[in-house]
C-alpha cells in the first residue's frame, strides 16, 4: 500500500506578480513519503520560471513528527520544517529560493519536494503554500 496524497495546484497573477498556490493532503498507512516532488517548476512557462519563493503557508499536521519541504537543487535547501500541529506564517518579501544562478536552474532543480518524518497509520497533513514565481 501506500499513502493517500493529493496535489492541487493553481496559477495566477496578482499585482503584475505571477503566483502558484498549492494544496497537499496526505492520509498516511504508515508508509510516508521522502523527497517527494509536490511542484514541478517546468509546468509552468517551461524553464522561464527559474525561482519559487515562498509568500505564505498554512498547516495543519496530525500524527506526523514533521513535514518538511525542500527546494530541489544539487544539494536540496530546505524551505521549512514543520511539526505536528497547526499555523500560518505570511512573508512580507518573500522566503527566498537561496539559489543564486538562474542559468544552473535546470531540469528539476527548483522544484518543490516533501518529506514526512515518523509516518504511523491515519497520520495526515493539510498543506497549503503560495509561492512566487520568479523568471
Amino acid at each position: 500500500m501506500a499513502d493517500a496524497v493529493t496535489t492541487q495546484t493553481y496559477d495566477g497573477k496578482t499585482d503584475g506578480k505571477d503566483y502558484i498556490r498549492v494544496h497537499l493532503t496526505n492520509l498516511s498507512d504508515g508508509t510516508g513519503e521522502s523527497l517527494v516532488t509536490k511542484l514541478d517548476r517546468s509546468l509552468y512557462r517551461g524553464d522561464a520560471i527559474k525561482k519559487l519563493n515562498l509568500k505564505s503557508i498554512r498547516w495543519s499536521i496530525q500524527g506526523f513528527t514533521y513535514v518538511r519541504l525542500d527546494w530541489d537543487h544539487t544539494a536540496d535547501d530546505a524551505i521549512m520544517m514543520l511539526g505536528s500541529g497547526s499555523g500560518y506564517e505570511f512573508y512580507d518579501n518573500v522566503l527566498v529560493d537561496p539559489n543564486t544562478s538562474a542559468d544552473a536552474v535546470t531540469g528539476a532543480i527548483g522544484d518543490i519536494l516533501l518529506t514526512t518524518g515518523g509516518a504511523i497509520l491515519g497520520a495526515t497533513y493539510d498543506i497549503t503554500a503560495i509561492f512566487v514565481a520568479v523568471e
